[in-house]
């Protein structure tokens, strides 16, 4: 079970996120779209599924939006009526600023929470009008004293900026965050950098760590790489050069993933931080996708092989 490894705080734990349809498509539409996420992801071992509940970014940047931004079907709704042959907790992404603390505290204590899993996400910048912050949320979740096991995000890249992202976990783990998923990450001297500060911090105050889960996500185009680069991903030049001068990218994106994350995957065993993946596409084209479900099986093995010990 999802909870009992997260509350266990073990390493390993494997994911796999989703945008939900778009909420101008038919029923007809997202039924299809569905069943076709049902036919991948139905015989993959997983720990859970994330279902990301997206917002207009406009504001984080002035560089305009390689794909416009399309109001999604609200992800609960959509792992409850679409998704239920997923036979995996559901891990429902809030992008708590959309709502009023009378909605959000409804949804905690109703029925949609049922999955049990929900990671918070605040505002995109302070520039963004929101109704409410990010530690209301937490609050609202203590006070209805919700069965939620609520995670969060963290932002390797924000790190390398501010150098305090680990401070960052380390307040919402104080107000109840049980697990983090990192945004999608390429650059591993930025991970690893986080990673140590968040464990030097914690063994220096007598902090238990908590699960982590490190995205990824192939790329297999400019378009991909573009809105990658768009979200704040940071992809240094020497990983972007080697994509581009190949004759297969996405090939190339994998391996260059794989290796990434068996670096990190070392350190973190080492240390003896709980970290675990989250894959994704960002991409909607059928062979990124497809990428991405042969990844999760590699990188599944992968973290099988090191944590078994060698007999």
């Amino acid at each position: 079970m999802l909870r009992d490894k997260i509350l266990s705080r073990r390493a390993g734990i494997l994911t796999y996120g989703m945008t939900p349809p778009k909420a101008i498509l038919s029923r007809a539409q997202i039924q299809d779209i569905s069943r076709k996420q049902v036919e991948r992801l139905v015989d993959l071992d997983l720990d859970g599924l994330i279902l990301y509940d997206i917002q207009d970014e406009a504001d984080r940047t002035a560089q305009e939006r390689p794909f416009p931004y399309i109001r999604t079907i609200d992800p609960a709704v959509y792992a409850n009526e679409y998704l239920s042959q997923v036979e995996v907790s559901k891990i429902i992404y809030r992008c708590v600023g959309k709502y009023t603390s009378d909605e959000f505290a409804t949804w905690l204590e109703s029925g949609t929470t049922k999955h049990e899993h929900s990671v918070f996400v605040g505002a995109s910048s302070s520039k963004q009008a929101v109704k409410l912050t990010l530690s209301e949320a937490y609050d609202l979740a203590n006070a209805c004293q919700s069965n939620v096991c609520v995670g969060g995000v963290m932002i390797p890249e924000r790190h390398i900026k501010m150098n305090n992202e680990h401070l960052r976990m380390i307040s919402k783990m104080k107000r109840g965050c049980k697990f983090f998923v990192s945004q999608a990450t390429y650059n591993i001297e930025a991970t690893r950098n986080l990673l140590s500060d968040y464990f030097y911090y914690c063994t220096e105050h007598g902090i238990q760590m908590v699960p982590i889960l490190i995205n990824l996500s192939p790329c297999g185009s400019r378009k991909t790489l573009d809105f990658m680069k768009w979200l704040g991903i940071s992809i240094p030049k020497w990983l972007e050069n080697e994509l581009w001068h190949s004759s297969d990218s996405l090939d190339r994106s994998v391996r260059l993933i794989m290796k990434l994350f068996d670096e990190i995957f070392d350190f973190a065993l080492e240390k003896g931080i709980p970290v675990g993946c989250s894959v994704e596409s960002v991409s909607t084209k059928r062979i990124e996708i497809e990428a991405s479900i042969q990844l999760v099986r590699d990188l599944k093995s992968l973290m099988e092989r090191k944590l078994v010990p060698s007999l």
